[in-house]
């Protein structure tokens, strides 16, 4: 399985370096509304946009898919509960698989 990672990610790594050695002239970025003025390369630039989207958009997909895992984690639960009653049920059984009398 390491081979098929190694597959995917060596190309789009190898565009990665090619994009940045290719663009490499300086691109002012500034931060409205502050006057703040940053002198970058344009590959950086659009290197660490892209990876900030990203992470924004991993984060936002994690907030939405909480209530998800509430939820499963809430059955999972449930299951336990229901199988430790069937575990307490089946240690009361008889060997001829009735329920003794009550006394």
């Amino acid at each position: 399985m390491k081979w098929v990672r190694l597959v995917i990610a060596l190309p789009i790594l190898a565009v990665l370096i090619s994009f940045a050695l290719s663009n490499r002239e300086s691109v002012q970025i500034g931060l409205w509304p502050t006057d703040v003025i940053v002198v970058v390369p344009l590959s950086i630039a659009v290197l660490v946009a892209a990876a900030l989207t990203f992470v924004i958009g991993g984060l936002v997909v994690w907030l939405a898919e909480m209530p998800r895992r509430a939820r499963a984690r809430q059955a999972e639960h449930a299951v336990k509960l229901l199988e430790d009653e069937v575990k307490a049920l089946k240690a009361r059984l008889g060997p001829d698989g009735v329920l003794p009398p009550r006394a």
